[in-house]
């Protein structure tokens, strides 16, 4: 049944449309701003199927920001040993994550393996608690805009809406209203079927793995689950094309591929094929509505950040439209959504084909594999945005730059206990640190529900080891913006150089 239906017209703030982790990051984002959301999906049921499953580092500390770290580090788990094989024979085992380690700047490290489906519902949770339930079965069927808004169709309801984001997937239908094609390539690649199966007799320690001249089998553990995902190479018909996956084929391919004995096949709880493709929209808005995630760009799977892209394509944009939307920002702002996401999508496009042709290249080798993937850009702490109107200098010198992933660092409270700089930035505001002896200046005129204020220093926090001033810059002053980027840096006391900044916005 559709929710929408027979309301005639509603109003919202703002529609997102998929209710997949773009959508829901942006909705749970929205939601704890004030701003009023509605989040429809045109599927009845809620997906069980993992078509992802690695979350990267920085989405990590995005969803830390939301409220559900622990949620989510409960039901994920983190160096995965990839262990390859030769037939039955075991020929090299590895930890691509090995020196991933915490680190006062870098809370959450390596990436975490967790299914797709798990980090939805993890998010409609959080989703709920906030005041807002998804609207399932409730398919956008078109949209018109104006200079005041946009009215969608949705089932057979309309809802008018200050803003509209696509967040509805590769085959978007916001995006093909938008008439905004997808410019890439599809490489002539092999189709490959992937699914959620069960099965016996094999350690759910690591993520086991063959490739050979007869076909590629890789079997993970799904954290939380008695399940495995499957990628496969597809078992072929008598003409040679690729047939549907089912579990039978899949045993197939891997007592072929594999022969591994004492593993039975118990069930196929979700199954699909997927091909390679390369491809972009050039803009991300048009006037009053937005693509995020695979609506806006789809790219290879080596490295799994199509999920994480998304999820930063969200929180970017979030933000943004809060303050847009509260009056507290003028329209303008939202042009930066795509100055900062269009240029990273680009890179993304290049980094993930990069990253997917290390893996071919490597497999060809006894004992390679997917661990070929890893690399530094794939934990997306080095992300940022220098080149943005927001990323801003009124200092002469300081450790960190405007555009920045602004890090964490431990500290202590006037009592001793411990605190942390995310604690610091959680939340929906800026957030303005003075380090060293100068003390927050005065702020006159500026929304205090707009900013946090916080001195690391005399009469303030306390940076016993360091790492802030080793992070930030011993004797500086830093507005960091409601997403953890830096947006000024700044001399200290020049209370004036915030103002503006903030005024500017």
């Amino acid at each position: 049944m559709n929710p929408a239906a027979g309301r005639g017209e509603a109003t919202t703030d703002v529609l997102v449309a998929g209710a997949g982790p773009t959508g829901l990051t942006l909705a749970c984002d929205l939601a704890r701003r004030g701003v009023a959301v509605r989040i429809v999906d045109r599927m009845p049921e809620f997906p069980t199927g993992s078509r992802g499953k690695g979350l990267s580092p920085r989405s990590q500390e995005v969803l830390d920001d939301l409220g559900v770290a622990d949620r989510i580090l409960a039901s994920g788990v983190s160096h995965l040993r990839h262990r390859k094989y030769q037939g039955t024979e075991v020929i090299a085992e590895v930890d691509p994550q090995a020196d991933q380690v915490p680190t006062p700047d870098v809370p959450y490290p390596a990436a975490l393996m967790i299914p797709q489906w798990r980090v939805e519902q993890i998010l409609r949770e959080r989703l709920a608690e906030l005041g807002v339930t998804v609207e399932r079965g409730a398919e956008l069927r078109d949209f018109q805009q104006d200079a005041d808004g946009v009215t969608a169709t949705v089932g057979e309801a309309r809802i008018r809406a200050r803003y509209l984001a696509g967040c509805d997937g590769g085959r978007s239908t916001v995006r093909k209203a938008l008439g905004l094609p997808m410019r890439g390539e599809t490489p002539d690649m092999q189709v490959m079927a992937v699914g959620d199966v069960r099965v016996e007799g094999l350690g759910r320690d690591a993520w086991h793995q063959w490739f050979t001249d007869d076909g590629v089998v890789m079997l993970c553990p799904l954290p939380g689950t008695d399940m495995f995902q499957i990628q496969a190479s597809p078992e072929p018909g008598a003409d040679g094309a690729p047939l549907e996956p089912t579990l039978e084929r899949f045993r197939q391919t891997f007592d072929r591929v594999a022969g591994l004995p004492g593993v039975r096949w118990r069930e196929l709880a979700w199954r699909s094929t997927y091909r390679v493709n390369v491809r972009m929209v050039d803009r991300l808005r048009v006037d009053r509505v937005f693509l995020a995630g695979d609506a806006a760009h789809v790219h290879p799977i080596a490295g799994g950040l199509g999920m994480n892209s998304g999820i930063q394509d969200a929180y970017n944009l979030g933000w943004k439209l809060g303050l847009v939307v509260a009056g507290r920002a003028a329209p303008a702002l939202l042009d930066t959504y795509d100055e900062e996401r269009l240029p990273i999508a680009s890179w993304l496009l290049d980094i993930t084909s990069e990253r997917l042709a290390a893996v071919l290249d490597a497999v060809k080798e006894k004992g390679g594999g997917l661990d070929a993937v890893a690399s530094p850009e794939l934990t997306q702490l080095a992300l940022g945005y220098p080149w943005s109107r927001l990323s801003r200098r009124a200092a002469r010198s300081a450790r960190i730059q405007p555009g920045d992933r602004a890090p964490d660092a431990p500290l202590c409270d006037s009592a001793g206990a411990p605190i942390h700089l995310f604690d610091l930035f959680r939340g929906p505001r800026f957030t303005l640190l003075a380090i060293g002896e100068h003390g927050v200046p005065s702020l006159d005129g500026v929304d205090p529900a707009t900013v946090g204020t916080w001195t690391i220093g005399p009469g303030g926090l306390h940076d016993h080891g360091g790492h802030a001033a080793n992070a930030y810059g011993a004797d500086t002053l830093i507005l960091v913006r409601p997403d953890g980027y830096v947006g000024l840096v700044a001399e200290p006391g020049d209370g004036r150089g915030v103002r503006d900044y903030l005024r500017s916005l």
